[in-house]
This record gives C-alpha cells, sequence and structure tokens, in this order.
C-alpha cells in the first residue's frame, strides 16, 4: 500500500490576499449600509467576517485597496479598524474615495497605539515586502470625467497629477526593496482602475509601464458582476477584485 500524499502546510503555499471595498460599518451613528444597493450585499459584513476566518490564517497578508469603511473620522472608523484588526493575518489598506475618515500617517500611528491596534499598516507614498511579491500602489483617480458618480466641479488634472507622484513615490520604495530581493515581482493595488470603459488614466498607465509593472489590482466597481476577472490593457494584466465581485471573499495573488 503506498503512502498517502503529504500536503505542504498552507503557509507553503501564496500567503497574500487582496479585496477591495469592505464598506465597514460597525459605528452606531454611521448607519450606512451597502444593502441597499441591492441583494448582492445582503449580510455583507457578516459574510466577509465568515468567509475572512475560513480562509485566512495569521501568517497571511491581505490588501484591502481603498473603501475600507464608511466612518468620516478616525473616531468614527475605531470600531470598523477594531473588527479588521481582529480578524486573522496582516493587513495593509489603502485610500478610496469613500474613506473620509483618513487622515496623516502621523495621526493614524497616533491613533493606533492609543486603540491598540497592531496588525494594519497603510499603503500611502511607500511599499511593503510581502513574502514572495513587493506590494506598491495608490488610490488613482476616475479615468473618466464623464463617469457615473464622479465628482462634481472636481480639479481632475491636479487630483490625476497628485495620484501619478504618489504612485511614483510608492514604485520608487517599491524598486529600493526589491534591489535585495530581486526575484520578487513588484504587484500595483489601486482603489480605482487605471483603465476602464474603453478610458485609461495615461500617466499612471505611462508609470506601471516605465516600471515594468506585470499586474495591478483594483476596486471601485461595484454591481457589474458579467465582466472577466481580469483583461490585459498595455501589456499589463488588470483583476477587479471588489467585495461585491468577490462574494466577499478574499482573492488569492499566485
Amino acid at each position: 500500500m503506498q503512502n498517502a500524499a503529504i500536503l505542504p502546510r498552507k503557509d507553503d503555499f501564496m500567503s497574500l490576499y487582496t479585496m477591495a471595498d469592505l464598506h465597514l460599518s460597525t459605528f452606531d451613528k454611521t448607519n450606512k449600509s451597502m444593502e441597499v444597493f441591492g441583494k448582492s450585499w445582503a449580510d455583507y459584513m457578516l459574510r466577509i467576517e465568515k468567509n475572512w476566518r475560513h480562509l485566512i490564517t495569521e501568517e497571511d497578508t491581505v490588501v484591502i485597496p481603498g473603501d475600507v469603511s464608511w466612518a468620516l473620522s478616525l473616531e468614527e472608523a475605531e470600531s470598523d479598524l477594531k473588527f479588521l484588526d481582529s480578524l486573522p493575518g496582516k493587513k495593509i489598506i489603502g485610500k478610496g474615495n469613500h474613506d473620509f475618515w483618513w487622515s496623516t500617517m502621523r495621526k493614524h500611528e497616533a491613533f493606533f497605539e492609543k486603540c491598540g491596534i497592531t496588525s494594519i499598516s497603510f499603503l500611502f507614498n511607500n511599499a511593503h515586502e510581502d513574502k514572495e511579491f513587493i506590494i506598491a500602489g495608490t488610490r488613482g483617480w476616475y479615468n473618466d470625467e464623464d463617469a457615473v458618480n464622479a465628482p462634481d466641479n472636481a480639479d481632475f488634472e491636479k487630483l490625476t497629477n497628485r495620484e501619478n507622484l504618489r504612485l511614483r513615490a510608492s514604485l520608487l520604495a517599491a524598486r529600493k526593496l526589491q534591489e535585495n530581493a530581486p526575484e520578487k515581482e513588484i504587484i500595483v493595488f489601486m482603489h480605482f482602475p487605471p483603465f476602464w470603459n474603453g478610458k485609461a488614466s495615461d500617466g499612471l498607465i505611462e508609470l506601471l509601464k516605465e516600471y515594468g509593472i506585470k499586474r495591478v489590482y483594483f476596486g471601485h466597481i461595484h454591481g457589474n458582476y458579467t465582466v472577466p476577472p481580469h483583461f490585459s490593457y498595455e501589456g499589463i494584466e488588470m483583476h477587479i477584485i471588489s467585495a461585491d465581485y468577490l462574494k466577499f471573499t478574499p482573492k488569492v495573488v499566485r
């Protein structure tokens, strides 16, 4: 009788996951659930927690590129951030267009220390090294001024240029980390898609090409469940990771 195959331990596999747009709303005064946007969002926070705990271990890392919480201030975000902190694994969070609670990194660090939040870090003008990847990214911005829900009276040129600078800062930090780990691929995580519906954020695309980025993961897109999970543009593979698209289950990055 042959010996049964020995399965590798879970942490011998890839341990990097991602999911955007958690839209947490645990603070009583926030009282803003996503369930008003359709039945696909029913019990979404319970589903996030159940799927997360089933899949993620303490050794794993989950990148959350934006729209983490509906809170309007750090104080309001405390319960959402503590909920996220209570889930297994290391979390790296970026900024989305609804993260109005977002403040300066210094204030975040002081707030986290006061609240005892230890498993969350930020993706903002910087980069992170994981077991097999280097993580970079920025929020991005609307690539179409006429897009649904695009903000009125926004200075698109100014905001886009700022995001270009932030992505370059992140990629520079990633390249520096890569000097000591040349075998590790730099992967970019953004809230807004740099290309969507036939329109591109040209400055961001040129930066991605300049740094040889082959994969980008993005959120922000909701209610569109028939689009393919990934597509290619200018030699860059784009992956949609909005929570509702992923059925509230973190996606492994292979």
